[in-house]
C-alpha cells in the first residue's frame, strides 16, 4: 500500500468517483445500453444511437465523430462483431481521445516533479467555475502528502477570491501571500515565487483573476504574472492550470479556447462532476485541445479533488453495477 492510500484511501477515492460519476452514467450509458439490447451484431442503427448518446453527454460532435469512426474502422474488419464486445471497444476508444500526461507530471500520489524546487503553479479560470475552492483543496491535499505549499493570492480584483482563499490558508494551516484589494497580480506573484523560494516550499500555487471579457487584458496581465515570476525562478510557471466547470458542457469548451488562446494552459481540472449528467465534457475538451486532464473535482469534500487517472475515469463511466 503507498502513501496515497495510506492518506486518501484508494477504496474511498473509487468510491468518490463512483458516486461523482453517477449522474453521467445515469444518463449517457443507460441509452447505450437500450441502444444494444436484443442486437446480435454492431449495425448502423446501434452505431447512430450511440452517436446520439455521446452528443448528449456532451462529448461533442467533433470528438464524437472521431470515436464512431474509429469504432466504424474496428466494426468492418469483423462483420460479426457482437454487441457485447461494443462496450470494451468503446471504452479503449474513448481512453484514447483523453490525453495522458507524462509521467513526471501527472502527480499520481501528490508527488511533484523531480529536478526543481518550488513547483510553481499558476491556476487560472473564470470566475464561479471553483477556482479558488480547487487551489484550496490542492493545499489541503498536497500537504497532507507532506508538502509544504504556499498560496498567492494574485485575484487581487476580488474581495471575495482573496477572503475565501484566506479561509483555507486558516483550514488548511497553509501559509499565503496577499495584499489589499486592486493590488497589481504580478507584485503578489512576485512577493509569492519570493517567498516561497526563501521558505523552501515544495509547491506554490498562485490563483489568477477570472475575467474574460477582455481577451488582450487577459494576454497582458498573465504574461506580466509570468515575466516577474520568471526573475525569480526562470523556468517557472512549470504548469498553467485551467480550471473549468463540468456542469456547463459546451460553454466549459468554449472558456477553453479562450484562455489557451490567451496563455499557454499546460493541464485541466475538470470540476462539478457530480453535480452533472455532462461528464462527456472532459472528453470533449480533452481530445479538442490535446492538453492533460491533471484533476477531477467529483464533490465538496477535499479528498473529492481526484488526480485524474483516464483508465479508472472511463471504468467508472461504464461500472453499471455501481447502480445496483
Amino acid at each position: 500500500m503507498g502513501l496515497f492510500d495510506k492518506l486518501f484511501g484508494k477504496k474511498q477515492q473509487q468510491e468518490s468517483l463512483q458516486q461523482g460519476l453517477q449522474k453521467t452514467r445515469e444518463g449517457f450509458f443507460s441509452k447505450i445500453t437500450k441502444a444494444i439490447a436484443g442486437k446480435s451484431t454492431v449495425d448502423e442503427e446501434v452505431l447512430d444511437e450511440l452517436e446520439n448518446a455521446l452528443v448528449s453527454a456532451d462529448v461533442g460532435i467533433e470528438t464524437t465523430v472521431k470515436i464512431i469512426e474509429q469504432i466504424e474502422k474496428r466494426v468492418a474488419k469483423d462483420k460479426y462483431l457482437n454487441t457485447s464486445e461494443l462496450n470494451k471497444i468503446l471504452k479503449e476508444e474513448i481512453q484514447h481521445v483523453l490525453v495522458t500526461a507524462p509521467q513526471d507530471t501527472n502527480y499520481v500520489n501528490y508527488e511533484l516533479p523531480q529536478g526543481h524546487k518550488p513547483h510553481v503553479i499558476l491556476v487560472v479560470g473564470v470566475n464561479g467555475v471553483g477556482k479558488t475552492t480547487t487551489i484550496g483543496k490542492l493545499a489541503h491535499n498536497f500537504s497532507r502528502a507532506g508538502k509544504s505549499v504556499l498560496l498567492g493570492a494574485a485575484d487581487t480584483f476580488r474581495a471575495a477570491a482573496v477572503d475565501q482563499l484566506t479561509i483555507w490558508s486558516e483550514r488548511t494551516g497553509v501559509p499565503i501571500v496577499k495584499k489589499e484589494m486592486g493590488s497589481d497580480p504580478a507584485a503578489v506573484a512576485f512577493d509569492t515565487v519570493n517567498s516561497g523560494v526563501a521558505k523552501g516550499a515544495d509547491v506554490i500555487l498562485i490563483d489568477t483573476a477570472g475575467r474574460l471579457h477582455n481577451k488582450a487584458h487577459l494576454m497582458d496581465e498573465l504574461s506580466k504574472i509570468k515575466r516577474v515570476i520568471q526573475k525569480v525562478i526562470p523556468d517557472a510557471p512549470h504548469e498553467v492550470m485551467l480550471v473549468l466547470d463540468g456542469s456547463t458542457g459546451q460553454n466549459a469548451l468554449e472558456q477553453a479556447r479562450h484562455f489557451t488562446a490567451a496563455t499557454n494552459v499546460t493541464a485541466l481540472t475538470i470540476t462539478k462532476l457530480d453535480g452533472t449528467a455532462k461528464g462527456g465534457v472532459v472528453l470533449a475538451i480533452a481530445s479538442q485541445f490535446k492538453i492533460p486532464v491533471k484533476f477531477i473535482g467529483v464533490g465538496e469534500k477535499a479528498e473529492d479533488l481526484l488526480v485524474f487517472d483516464k483508465a479508472e475515469f472511463v471504468d467508472g463511466l461504464f461500472n453499471l453495477s455501481a447502480e445496483q
